[in-house]
């Protein structure tokens, strides 16, 4: 549990008497959420408008604690019962009464860009979710807990970005099911340690990786065959979406297509390990990170030149 986070609760939860927060007070609260977990950003959140800004630490302070509420206040009955209060507080934003800082922020966020109640409400269904569900029988089962986990991030960006319509949307579905994927193989063996197993049953045995090696994580031929399987698809789901980049506004296609590179060195990573997930973790380094920044860069530059 995160000592950091419980304290935030402890100070801002369900029942607590806090002082009541302005807007002014309240984006600043979101932007402190948002700088103090940068690392969770890739560089691609270096190059957001300026005008966007405050919206975007809304919108991600609201992620923020709905994951923190999931992950970092016990689980179990006790993250369902916090994320019923995170929802509640939703809904009182949508309805005009919003009480808690993060969503007196939201409130102008969701009027400026019309943006509707169902990404932020399928946020939360995928949380209560991971309460409830570790294993997943069938791929499609595990597309379906994308929709909720992965696939509202996206939309949410083309809210902000005024840029919502069904082929856009559906492109960005694409990119952030792979990049969820992504994350799941990237992140094999640390799931398994506090019990999730994302790969899916009926893949795992389609290559023949039995119960017995699952548990004993053993790195067989038949895990290496089931990983280039889950990583080949993966990367035709970012492939599939990659045409968003040039439909998005300008000044927001660096940062679509440094998630899209991002998610598909994962893959690469993932390869150039041999596929054995269970030794060690691939990672993208700080090196890989500018490498990507340069090359997306590089391809604007073109474009912008190509079109004097």
């Amino acid at each position: 549990m995160d000592a950091a986070f419980l304290a935030e609760l402890d100070r801002l939860g369900p029942g607590r008497p806090y002082a009541p927060f302005d807007l002014a007070r309240a984006q600043a609260y979101c932007r402190r959420v948002t700088l103090g977990h940068y690392e969770n950003f890739s560089v691609a959140s270096l190059l957001l408008p300026r005008r966007l800004l405050r919206y975007f630490h809304a919108v991600y302070a609201y992620c923020r604690w709905a994951d923190d509420l999931a992950d970092e206040a016990g689980g179990g009955e006790r993250a369902l019962d916090l994320l019923a209060w995170w929802r509640g507080e939703l809904l009182a934003c949508y309805s005009g009464r919003p009480t808690h800082p993060v969503l007196i922020a939201l409130q102008p966020t969701i009027r400026r860009f019309d943006i509707p109640p169902e990404p932020f409400l399928d946020l939360l269904t995928a949380f209560e979710q991971d309460q409830r569900v570790t294993r997943y029988q069938t791929f499609d089962q595990l597309v379906d807990y994308c929709r909720c986990s992965a696939n509202p991030v996206g939309r949410l960006v083309l809210y902000l970005g005024e840029a919502f319509d069904a082929e856009r949307a559906a492109l960005s579905d694409s990119i952030c099911t792979a990049l969820q994927l992504a994350n799941f193989w990237q992140d094999v063996d640390r799931d398994f340690n506090i019990g999730r197993v994302y790969l899916p049953e009926e893949d795992r045995r389609r290559f023949g990786y039995s119960d017995d090696d699952l548990e004993a994580r053993r790195f067989t031929p038949a895990f290496a065959e089931l990983m280039r399987f889950e990583v080949d698809r993966t990367r035709a789901l970012f492939l599939r979406g990659r045409p968003l980049i040039e439909l998005m506004p300008p000044d927001l296609r660096i940062d679509v297509d440094l998630f899209v590179r991002g998610g598909l060195a994962v893959l690469c990573k993932i390869e150039q390990g041999g596929y054995n997930v269970w030794a060690r973790r691939p990672v993208v380094s700080k090196w890989d990170k500018l490498t990507l920044l340069a090359g997306a860069l590089w391809k604007r530059l073109g474009a912008a030149v190509s079109l004097r």
